[in-house]
Formats: structure tokens, C-alpha cells, sequence
């Protein structure tokens, strides 16, 4: 029997990738905290996560380490109470029988919910691993400060911290019908959110006034936050909102979508995974249409 992701979610903190599904199950701490002795594993390769089949449910492997070969594990914590250290695995490198490969971005994940949010702090800790060696102000060896993710240039003695990347994603109301955009990459006649990255100077409720101008022509008012979800693909923060329609006509005004559309409710077309909060807002468009 395979445990698959819920198809709903009470709020948006109960979407995969939140803390919220990993209470009283795991425990943030730094590399340098490592308690040393046997414990899970958390095994990432580019998007994809590597789990073993134990009574009939995935689970993370445990005891040595399940390959010879690889990056140093990197302790992040403590899992179900024991130690849970990370390793990037080569794309080239194939693993045993025993464990089974899975995208974290699969439209149906299989794994409990815990273990799916865990992988995406994994994805997100690499991200910021891989591209803080060295200083950004004078190209040095950084070191690790100490019981923090943030480290220290020895040299010119700045500190970095890890970057999250805010990005607004909005549902957009129209009487009866909602706004919905497509990329050209995403998979053939989904459509979901206007989103995009905040610029600097602004707040969140202008970001999402300006990425639907420049991306739909579509001019929003009475703007209200609803929710937010970590998105480690590889390090952002997504923060919902709805909004009403303001005035003008749909007009791509980029390169950067394929499409945009007015649609009812009962008339969708494919649309993301329940595990997005892009899904969770759709999901109940219902309840914001006056």
C-alpha cells in the first residue's frame, strides 16, 4: 500500500513543504551539532528523493550509509529522534534495488506528507550549501558560524544567511470567473496563478499589482493576503493573496507566459497539484466570490 499526499489541506501552513507536517516528527539544527552515531537518511539526486519500502510504507533508509561514494553527509537534525544527515547523489550514480526513486514534483507524490516536507528543507539546505563556499564580497573560503545556518568570511569578516527568495501568487476574481495563466514549459494545457518575485521597495500587495499588469494587463484592486507556502524549487517563499478585478483586457505583455484566460469554476482546465498553494486557492475561488 502506497501513502500518498492528502487531496486537501485545512490552511495553507498544512501544504507540503511547511514545518507544520513535521511537528513532533523532526528537529532543525545545524551541521556542527552532529550527535554522531547511526541514524536516516535523507538522499536527494537534482529534484528526486531515494526511500526504502518498510511495512508496506516509504521510509528513509537507516544505519551506514546505503553508497560508498558521494558528498559528505550533512547532519540537519534529528528525525523520528535519531540523527538525519543529507547527501547530494551524483545524477550518474546508480543505487541499489532496494530504494526507490521518486520526483518531489511528481503530480501524485507517494510519500507521507512528513517526508515529502522534509525533502523539500533538504533541497532547500543544498541550495544554500552548494552556493555559499565561498564569500560573495571578496571570492574567500567561508566557515560556518556556529549552532546557525549563516556563515563568516575570516577575511573581510561579513556574514551571509541563507536566501529565501519572496514570490506573490494571486487569484484573481472576476464575477464569476477566475484568471488563469499558462508557460510554455509547463505541461501540456495546465494552467495556473499569476506569480512572480518581489522587486526592490516593494511590499507584497504591490508585487502582486505589478506582476498581473506586466504579465496580463489585468489592473487588481482590493488585494488581501490568504496564506503562504514554502516552495523549495530551489529556495522560495510563497505568499497567497486574492485579489478583485480592477479594470482592462487580457494582454500578454511578455515573453514569459504561453496563455492567459477568464474561466467559471465548472469549466477548468487541467490545473496544478493539491499539494501547490496555486491549487489551494483555486480550490475554493467559491469562497471569495461575492
Amino acid at each position: 500500500m502506497k501513502m500518498s499526499s492528502p487531496d486537501y489541506y485545512p490552511s495553507p501552513a498544512d501544504l507540503p513543504f511547511n514545518r507544520t507536517s513535521l511537528n513532533r516528527i523532526f528537529q532543525l539544527a545545524t551541521p556542527d551539532q552532529d550527535p554522531g552515531g547511526e541514524g536516516f537518511w535523507l538522499l536527494l539526486q537534482g529534484e528526486a528523493l531515494f526511500t526504502i519500502m518498510t511495512d508496506q510504507k516509504y521510509s528513509l533508509p537507516q544505519g551506514d550509509s546505503p553508497f560508498p561514494t558521494g558528498s559528505a553527509p550533512l547532519y540537519i537534525g534529528q528525525w523520528q529522534n535519531q540523527p538525519c544527515r543529507l547527501i547530494r547523489i551524483p545524477e550518474d550514480m546508480e543505487l541499489t534495488a532496494q530504494l526507490h526513486r521518486q520526483p518531489l514534483r511528481a503530480k501524485q507524490s507517494n510519500f507521507p506528507i512528513s517526508i515529502l516536507s522534509l525533502a523539500g528543507i533538504g533541497q532547500m539546505i543544498l541550495h544554500w550549501e552548494e552556493g555559499s563556499q565561498f564569500c560573495g564580497n571578496c571570492g574567500k573560503r567561508m566557515i560556518r558560524l556556529e549552532k546557525e545556518w549563516g556563515k563568516t568570511c575570516q577575511t573581510c569578516n561579513i556574514h551571509h544567511f541563507p536566501r529565501i527568495h519572496p514570490c506573490v501568487i494571486g487569484l484573481v476574481i472576476k464575477g464569476d470567473e477566475i484568471l488563469l495563466a499558462r508557460k510554455a514549459e509547463w505541461a501540456d494545457g495546465r494552467y495556473s496563478l499569476v506569480a512572480g518575485f518581489v522587486e526592490f521597495g516593494e511590499c507584497l500587495e504591490e508585487t502582486m499589482a505589478r506582476e498581473t499588469v506586466e504579465e496580463t494587463n489585468i489592473q487588481i484592486k482590493n488585494i488581501r493576503y490568504i496564506g503562504s507556502q514554502s516552495w523549495p524549487f530551489p529556495s522560495q517563499l510563497m505568499c497567497g493573496f486574492v485579489a478583485d478585478y480592477a479594470g482592462g483586457e487580457i494582454k500578454l505583455n511578455d515573453k514569459e507566459l504561453a496563455d492567459a484566460k477568464w474561466c467559471k469554476l465548472d469549466q477548468l482546465p487541467t490545473l496544478p497539484p493539491r499539494r501547490s498553494i496555486a491549487r489551494w486557492l483555486i480550490d475554493r475561488a467559491a469562497d471569495y466570490m461575492s
